[in-house]
């Protein structure tokens, strides 16, 4: 991938076209990388990423895990910088949302969402997503093939989590919209890199749907979430209820959608494994965590060391930035064997840190896994062949394929398939 000190990973779109390549390089000159643009400790080994998550409570920070180092932090670190995080988080990006909380608070919050999203519940919810499913298909199938991420996964994943929250029907179409596509954080977007809450256009009308569920109940998640305390009793108030709705509606997208279309690529790409899959549907959820090692929907989690600390025998200074590459500890030769192969019968096939690891490991992940799963369980029994379309991807031994030029998110721009219904 060329020589990484002539090309910024956090703003050199061509780094997204050959990410595999990008951080392998990385990881041969060491797990533990300073990369020279914005003197971000890059990491890249499997165990090396461990220890930063293992370690997060105590030396790391989530402040800036939505956005890595962009933009620059609004204090000059000095010593242990706790108190200057504490002090400036107002004027940090996403500092209202979940994701960039740390210690008690994080703990606090988080434990209300736990409560929330159940077994029980995820489970009802599967038949909700088996009818859709149903639905999408049966708009696609005589078409003979989509554009996967339009068509399909931008679509399912917003509907289902739009179900689980009990989002009123009529308002899903328009939430699908509203939501647009996803920010590049590539020469613009500076809406989605600043500002403590990006999510404020999403905010009233959530705060509205509780304010309602309040006064007339539902069996759904938003009622739950409207009449939720915390573990002490205490009562967060509507206004950071409809904060934790508006997350997790936003983030209940993101992942899943990525993850359907790297799903049929791998599909289309590997009719061996297609076939395979077709004879055994029971191994669906082991080639998910195949797709989720090899090509993992975010990019980076980023973590800000509050104090001088050692990782993979690296010193990282108090206040350096600290981004865990999943993509490279994914594909970690130390733990996983011909890490470049896909082979979704490999014994640590579920090792992956795809969906980050500790106190923030992703709330969601259950729900991404059964929405994808169902989807290709429906698809592979309505189809006896999906392939990538040649006219807009090219031959199988010379595919294009464009992805999208950002710094946090991994997935394709489009992906173009074709089918033969059974």
């Amino acid at each position: 991938m060329g020589d990484l000190n002539t090309k910024d990973f956090f703003s050199d779109p061509a780094i997204a076209q050959d990410l595999p390549g990008y951080l392998g390089n990385m990881r041969a000159q060491c797990p533990v990388f300073r990369e020279p643009f914005q003197n971000v400790f890059m990491v890249t080994g499997y165990d090396e990423a461990l220890e930063v998550y293992n370690q997060q409570v105590e030396v790391f920070s989530s402040a800036l895990a939505v956005t890595g180092p962009l933009p620059h932090l609004p204090f000059t670190p000095e010593g242990d910088i706790r108190a200057q995080i504490a002090e400036h988080r107002g004027e940090m990006p996403w500092t209202d949302h979940l994701a960039t909380f740390d210690g008690t608070e994080h703990t606090s919050h988080r434990a209300i969402l736990q409560a929330l999203l159940t077994h029980k519940r995820l489970k009802a919810n599967e038949d909700y997503v088996a009818g859709l499913v149903t639905r999408l298909v049966d708009g696609l199938i005589d078409r003979g093939g989509c554009e996967v991420t339009k068509d399909f996964a931008h679509a399912l994943s917003t509907l289902v989590i739009a179900d689980l929250l009990g989002v009123p029907e009529e308002d899903r179409d328009d939430l699908c919209k509203l939501m647009g596509p996803d920010p590049t954080q590539l020469g613009g977007d500076e809406g989605f890199k600043i500002g403590p809450d990006p999510l404020l256009f999403l905010h009233d009308r959530f705060l509205g749907y509780l304010t309602e569920r309040l006064k007339n109940p539902k069996d759904d998640m938003l009622t739950d979430l409207a009449q939720s305390r915390f573990k002490d009793g205490g009562d967060p108030g509507l206004e950071v209820k409809a904060r934790l709705a508006c997350f997790l509606f936003g983030a209940g997208q993101d992942t899943s959608a990525r993850l359907v279309a790297f799903s049929f690529r791998t599909l289309g790409d590997r009719p061996d494994i297609q076939k395979k899959l077709r004879s055994e549907p029971h191994r669906i959820p082991e080639f998910i965590e195949e797709v989720l090692r090899t090509d993992p929907p975010v990019k980076t989690m980023s973590r800000l060391a509050v104090k001088d600390s050692v990782i993979g025998g690296v010193t990282i200074p108090a206040g350096s930035v600290v981004s865990i590459c999943s993509g490279g500890a994914n594909r970690d030769p130390k733990h996983f064997a011909d890490p470049d192969s896909f082979d979704y019968d490999r014994p640590n096939v579920r090792d992956n840190v795809a969906f980050s690891r500790g106190s923030h490991a992703c709330i969601g992940a259950p729900l991404a896994r059964m929405e994808v799963r169902v989807a290709l369980e429906q698809f592979l029994a309505r189809t006896s062949d999906i392939r990538i379309s040649e006219a807009q991807h090219g031959p199988a031994r010379a595919r294009r394929y464009a992805y999208e030029p950002t710094y946090m998110l991994h997935g394709l721009q489009a992906l173009h398939v074709e089918w033969d219904r059974v």
